[in-house]
This record gives C-alpha cells, structure tokens and sequence, in this order.
C-alpha cells in the first residue's frame, strides 16, 4: 500500500482501542489496521496548511507568514485567557474568533504523564483528551466562553501541572490518579467568575490506546534529518507512531509536511 499527501493531525474515533486514521486527498488510511507492519516514510517537500505553499513550516503546520496574519493563529489559541470575542474586541478576525471562543469550553483534568489542567472546546472531548495520550480524564467545569476557561486554567496552573512530559506518556510511565477527588480538592481555587459552573458529579473517562509495545527509550524521526526512514509500527498513543526500534514520530508536530508512506 502506497500513499502520498500532506500531513494533517490523525482523526480518532474513541473505541476499545481507539481508532486511528490517517486522511489524504481522495484517501485514508485506518492506522489500526497496520500495527506490525514495516513503513517506510518519506520526506517529500511541504505544504502550508493555510496557503498551500511550499514553504518551511513555522508553527501549527502553517508557514510563517500565515502563522502572523490568520485568525486560526492567534496567541489566545493557546492562551485561552487572551480571549476578547466576549468583549467585542478584534484580535484579528472577529467573525472567526466569535465563532471559535463564544462557544462551550471545557476545563479538565487529564492524566498522560503527570495530572494537567487543560481547556478545550466541548465540541472537541473527548478528541482532545485523545490527541494528548491522557489515559483518564475528567471534566471540571463547562463555562460559556473560552476567555472564563482560560481564566480557570491560570486560576488552577499553580495546583496542578499545565504541560505533558511527552516522553514519560510515550514510555507509559504512569500512574492511575483519583482524578474525581483531585477535582473536588481544585475547587476551592476556581475563580468567581467560573464557580457556578463547576460540574459536581461526572465520572473519569478511560481511553484505551492500540500500543503493542512501549518504546524503552524514546527517540524522535525528524524528517528533514532522516528524510526516509523505515520500521515496525507498534503503537499509536497520543498522535505519535511508535515503532520497534524506539522511534517516535510526532504526526502533528509534522503537520504540513508532504510525505509518501509506503506499507509492507
């Protein structure tokens, strides 16, 4: 099996394991359905994800000019607390960042190497939750906005961690956490603003990741330095390949990139 495209974040389906896939232009591939086969990946060229260029990638799988300029880059993408739709107020586009931040946002707790705090959209849980190789998660509050669920995640980073040790996740280092009483004892920190929406009686959500076997010793393919590389494919946690030998490759990281990706 042979493919060709630029490279976009896997699409999950939650299941028991998730399910993977990997979407080229006019084509898809089911990640699942390969783990133990030997692929081969090859550095081709690049693909901005906004214009389409041929251009190094910046950031986001965004060449660097359109990283500066489109409103789906905007520093509040990741600092949820720099949100001003709410107000009215323009970063960039403010059609697209009503659109985007004056909608549900979840604050969670998620548990991939350590216990983090994060913020999502509600559209996007569990997808999140999958795409950062968390185990088990739970929700600690839905607000209305996305600026009250930055305002939440600074409230709570003194608490509790805000980043993924990706190597630790990858190495399945890790601990199941009782995430229902955690969520109780942050409560006494939430901001004022968010108190009235912190959601009392949910359970943790469990995800089951397709990984045969953990890598050892994590080592990352950078493409543009081993622009072809091949291996066993044994995993699939977070949106990283997991192959035999300890190689890791970050798919969304990678995103923009053009590669062909052959499958024997």
């Amino acid at each position: 099996m042979q493919y060709q495209g630029v490279l976009k974040k896997m699409e999950t389906e939650m299941g028991d394991p998730i399910q993977y896939y990997l979407l080229f232009e006019g084509d898809f591939l089911n990640v699942n359905q390969v783990l133990n086969k030997e692929i081969k990946i090859q550095f081709i060229g690049y693909q901005c994800l906004n214009c389409g260029a041929d251009r190094p990638i910046y950031r986001q799988g965004f060449c660097q000019s359109c990283f500066f300029d489109i409103p789906s880059a905007g520093d509040w993408i990741m600092r949820p607390e720099l949100s001003t739709a709410h107000l009215g107020q323009e970063d960039r586009d403010l059609e697209y960042e009503k659109k985007v931040q004056l909608q549900p946002h979840i604050v969670y707790l998620a548990n991939s190497s350590t216990i983090k705090v994060g913020v999502t959209r509600k559209s996007q849980v569990p997808t999140r939750w999958i795409d950062q190789g968390a185990h088990e998660a739970i929700e600690i509050v839905e607000v209305p906005n996305r600026y009250l669920a930055g305002i939440t995640e600074v409230a709570l980073k003194d608490h509790v961690a805000d980043k993924t040790n990706w190597r630790k996740m990858l190495t399945n280092d890790v601990v199941d956490e009782n995430l229902v009483e955690i969520r109780n004892n942050l409560k006494q920190y939430l901001p004022d603003e968010a108190l009235e929406y912190y959601i009392e009686n949910n359970k943790e959500t469990h995800l089951e990741f397709p990984v045969l076997q953990y890598p050892t010793k994590v080592k990352s393919l950078n493409l543009v330095k081993t622009p072809n590389y091949q291996g066993a494919l044994k995993g699939i946690k977070g949106q990283y390949l997991i192959f035999e030998d300890n190689t890791v490759f970050n798919i969304r990281s990678n995103e923009g990139t053009v590669i062909a990706l052959e499958i024997s």
